[in-house]
């Protein structure tokens, strides 16, 4: 987390890094984002296509307890790469993009942008 903060009344209130899971301490954070912004992106697709849960799971090859657990923000067990799976069987391309780092030297990021 950033060490900016501000006082509002008697409240501190801390900028965070744009990555809760960094703010939270979690030494797999850009994972974490990663795989939160897949599940983000499997529910709008989900809700955009105006389907069941049991639908769902059809497109994507896995029971509606599993496809029930993933809209609730439950993903363990389920790994970048077959969340991506997931996205594909809804009908949504998946792109990889590999350019250099804006950051420090030898250190790139890990990002997910769902459009």
């Amino acid at each position: 987390m950033t060490k900016a903060k501000a006082k509002v009344g008697e409240i501190e209130v801390f900028h965070g890094s744009g990555n809760v899971w960094e703010d939270l301490g979690f030494p797999d954070a850009e994972e974490l984002l990663a795989k939160t912004e897949l599940v983000v992106a499997i529910d709008r697709t989900v809700r955009a296509r105006r389907l069941t849960q049991a639908a769902a799971a059809r497109l994507m090859g896995i029971d509606q307890p599993k496809v029930s657990k993933l809209l609730h923000g439950d993903y363990r067990g389920f790994s970048t790469h077959r969340l991506m799976e997931l996205l594909a069987g809804l009908g949504r391309d998946i792109e990889i993009v590999i350019g250099p780092s804006k950051r420090a030297p030898y250190k790139g990021r890990i990002r997910v942008s769902a459009g």
